[in-house]
């Protein structure tokens, strides 16, 4: 079962309750069941979700093999020289001696540094070009290090999936590509590619999203308000976020679900309880509209027009 938290970033005050509400909710996870966090350097809380981890470590709730967690790449980070030192801060900040899936967060490549979303003097973002069949070379060194037990990719097309699984000398495929995948999104043809190469579909904003104004029009529909995922919620006694989930999960996706309190993550679990027909499914197949909400994937340099 999966779990994915990230803070939003705005002031010092909130963020720190952010990221306490964050190292607890990891805490609550564990003990109500979940083993596999999502995480990344993004988000900027690695040092609060390890210590949680290691806090249910060390009171014999769960044991570190037992735990699955998945690390990301930053993008200041994707030239090949960065990326073991990148992946070390890492492990440094989470208390680990290895971390079990490491991915690529993004195949935009932002220009090196502290700043994690650099830019220029009329406040555009700064992109470096950076090889990224270099950057997976880097990946994979990771691996037979022992650094990492697996690597895989995020936000990738079908396009710049075979660039890597081309790529002349490719020791290691990407296991996953964790991309945005909703009823309203619903990467059909993406999942049907990655199925054909033994590439698991991760689906992140699986709910819809948090409705970042950074990154999210405040005028795109709702998903969970949608009235035929109410309607089948209605019919299963569920919500119609667990209906959402269980939809990708049927489909083969790995689902991350993202909450900080007890009663939502308790919740979650229910999707185990029900199963969607075939025409249910097909009914929310029918929602797809590729209605992306993460926006920060439409930039020029990553032409990310369609599901494919």
């Amino acid at each position: 079962n999966s779990l994915a938290y990230s803070p939003i970033e705005i002031n010092r005050d909130e963020s720190n309750k952010i990221l306490y509400k964050c190292e607890e909710a990891v805490k609550v996870a564990i003990e109500v069941g979940y083993r596999h966090i999502d995480g990344a350097y993004l988000y900027e809380n690695e040092k609060e979700v390890g210590r949680a981890i290691q806090e249910k470590i060390a009171d014999g709730t769960v044991k570190r093999e037992n735990i699955f967690y998945t690390g990301k790449l930053w993008s200041t980070f994707n030239a090949p020289e960065m990326v073991s030192s990148a992946l070390e801060k890492s492990l440094k900040s989470l208390q680990f001696d290895y971390i079990d899936l490491y991915i690529i967060h993004t195949p935009l490549s932002l220009k090196s540094g502290d700043d994690l979303f650099p830019v220029d003097g009329n406040g555009k973002l700064i992109f470096d070009n950076v090889d990224l069949c270099a950057t997976w070379e880097a990946m994979e060194a990771c691996k037979d290090a022992g650094l990492v037990k697996s690597i895989g990719v995020s936000n990738f097309n079908r396009r710049q999936l075979e660039m890597i699984l081309n790529k002349p000398g490719l020791k290691y495929k990407p296991v996953c590509n964790q991309v945005e995948c909703h009823p309203y999104l619903n990467q059909r043809k993406l999942l049907e590619f990655c199925k054909s190469k033994n590439i698991v579909l991760v689906a992140f904003s699986a709910l819809g999203s948090h409705r970042d104004e950074r990154w999210v029009d405040q005028s795109s529909p709702l998903l969970l308000e949608d009235p035929i995922l109410n309607a089948l919620a209605k019919k299963y006694n569920q919500s119609p976020a667990l209906v959402a989930l269980r939809y990708q999960l049927q489909r083969g996706v790995v689902v991350l679900a993202k909450s900080f309190t007890r009663k939502h993550i308790e919740d979650n679990f229910k999707v185990f309880d029900f199963q969607l027909t075939e025409e249910d499914m097909k009914a929310i197949d029918s929602l797809n509209q590729n209605l992306r909400y993460d926006s920060f994937l439409d930039h020029p340099e990553y032409p990310f027009a369609d599901d494919y």
